[in-house]
C-alpha cells in the first residue's frame, strides 16, 4: 500500500463522519458484505472456466438462483460448500498458472476413482474436492 493511501480505518472514520444517517451506513455495510460473499463464486467461475449455468449445476440449483447468489452471496446453509471450493480454488491458483486450472479441474484422475475435480464438485462432494487439492500439493508426501 502506498504511503499516501488512507488506511481502511481512516476511510471508515471518514465515511462515518460524512454519512447522512445510520441507515445509509447500514446499507453500505450490507452492500459491501454481499459483494465480499459473492467474490469466491465469481472467482470460481473465472478460474475453473465455467458458465453461470455450470456453476448452478455445481450446487444443484437453478441458474436463476445462482445469479441471485452472485449478487447477494450464497445462503448461510451453503456457505460451507462455497468455502470448500473457494479454498480449493485458492490452492490451485497459488500452485498453478491460471490458464491451466480449467484443464486440471477437468482431468480425470485415478486417485479420484476416475473422476475429475469438476465431477466431484458437480456431485456435491465439496469436501472431497478440497481434500484432493490439498493432497495434490502436499509436499510432505514427496520423499527426498
Amino acid at each position: 500500500m502506498a504511503d499516501d493511501t488512507p488506511s481502511a480505518h481512516d476511510m471508515a472514520a471518514r465515511l462515518i463522519e460524512q454519512a447522512p444517517d445510520e441507515k445509509w451506513l447500514r446499507t453500505l455495510v450490507d452492500d459491501l458484505d454481499q459483494r465480499i460473499r459473492s467474490r469466491p463464486l465469481e472467482r470460481l467461475l473465472a478460474l475453473w472456466d465455467i458458465s453461470a449455468a455450470q456453476g448452478a449445476q455445481l450446487f444443484g440449483i437453478s441458474r436463476q438462483a445462482f445469479m441471485k447468489w452472485l449478487k447477494a452471496g450464497p445462503p448461510a446453509d451453503r456457505v460451507e460448500a462455497v468455502a470448500a471450493l473457494a479454498a480449493a480454488t485458492d490452492l490451485l491458483d497459488h500452485h498453478l498458472k491460471r490458464e491451466r486450472i480449467a484443464a486440471v479441474v477437468r482431468r480425470k484422475a485415478p486417485q479420484l476413482s476416475g473422476k475429475s475435480l469438476l465431477d466431484l464438485a458437480t456431485a456435491g462432494e465439496y469436501a472431497k474436492v478440497r481434500s484432493a487439492v490439498d493432497t495434490m500439493f502436499d509436499l510432505r508426501r514427496v520423499q527426498p
